[in-house]
């Protein structure tokens, strides 16, 4: 890993751990002085964000962008009783899970007897090329994932599907 995406994922997990497990509070406390200059310093409070996608899983970008080079930071957060298919990326990924329980497998075969609960305050690291899935059983996750792009998602199929030619093919 280099040192510039370490420094990265340090900063982030660290900025985002403090200020997102905190509740905001819509009162400044005493002796604070004035928001900084938002040219200097950008600021963004949890109950802020502005999610996209569907009923299973949420997410934010950050900052960076996922499919091009470069690192980039995203926010997820998985609903209850939803998770991903097994699957791996083409490099490591770095998450630090926010709130809640974020459920992870490193089986092949969506089984979810074979997850384990990973709680609030939990650093992750998803090894390039090795299988994984993940999602939120009970309650929900929001967790920061930070990696460097472009990066790849190849979902794995179960070995039934391997064995079975699609129809067409030779």
């Amino acid at each position: 890993m280099t040192s510039s995406l370490w420094h990265a994922i340090v900063a982030t997990v660290l900025v985002f751990s403090c200020t997102a497990t905190a509740q905001v509070s819509e009162t400044v406390p005493s002796g604070a002085a004035d928001l900084p200059n938002p040219e200097h310093i950008r600021l963004l409070a949890l109950k802020d964000v502005q999610w996209v996608g569907d009923e299973r899983v949420k997410r934010a970008t950050l900052f960076g962008d996922p499919s091009k080079p470069g690192v980039y930071g995203i926010l997820y957060k998985w609903e209850p009783g939803h998770y991903s298919d097994p699957h791996f990326h083409n490099s490591d990924r770095f998450a630090f899970v926010i709130s809640g329980s974020w459920w992870n497998s490193s089986k092949d075969t969506k089984d979810l007897s074979s997850t384990y609960p990973v709680p609030a305050g939990t650093f992750v690291q998803h090894v390039a090329g090795k299988t994984h899935w993940d999602g939120a059983k009970d309650e929900p996750a929001i967790l920061l994932m930070v990696g460097m792009g472009p990066v790849d998602t190849v979902r794995v199929l179960p070995r039934r599907e391997l064995a079975t030619p699609a129809s067409g093919s030779q």
